[in-house]
């Protein structure tokens, strides 16, 4: 990211739970609110386009979005499935097919608003670093497992000379 880039990230104020709870339903960058979440209909962006956010913070890091589809799927269907069981508009068994139909349809057409509300929740609570970039990480990485060599090498020295 550059710095001019970079700058203009770390001076934005940060935004309210429901301006980011706004941006996913929108699916949108959480941070900006500007770049989009999907290339595609299934494919992720890797980073924003505006601001360089990394949407995927590690390896399985939307496991969480797998919570929010199937939570709501669950309530949904439960509700929708009471809701033509006692209007009686209904059968018992059309609406176990027409809730058994919801619950398959439902949750391919809501995985990008989970990912993207995954990704919003988590970065209002624990929000990155604005001012690293994977690189300079990167180097802290390194830089910080010199250092504890360095201490466990001294370490030993002073073991063997006691």
């Amino acid at each position: 990211m550059n710095r001019a880039l970079r700058h203009h990230v770390k001076s934005a104020p940060r935004a309210s739970y429901w301006t980011v709870v706004a941006r996913a339903w929108r699916l949108r960058c959480p941070r900006c609110g500007q770049g989009r979440l999907f290339r595609n209909l299934i494919s992720m962006n890797s980073h924003c386009g505006s601001c360089g956010l990394r949407y995927e913070r590690e390896p399985g890091y939307f496991l969480g979005s797998i919570y929010i589809n199937y939570g709501l799927t669950a309530l949904l269907v439960t509700a929708l499935y009471f809701a033509l069981f006692f209007s009686g508009a209904l059968s018992p068994q059309a609406a176990l097919w027409i809730v058994t139909a919801f619950a398959f349809v439902f949750p391919i057409w809501f995985f990008r608003y989970a990912r993207s509300l995954w990704l919003g929740f988590d970065h209002y609570w624990d929000p990155t670093a604005d001012d690293a970039t994977e690189d300079e990480q990167g180097t802290r990485a390194d830089e910080s497992n010199q250092g504890a060599q360095g201490a466990r090498r001294n370490s030993r020295r002073a073991d063997a000379e006691f």
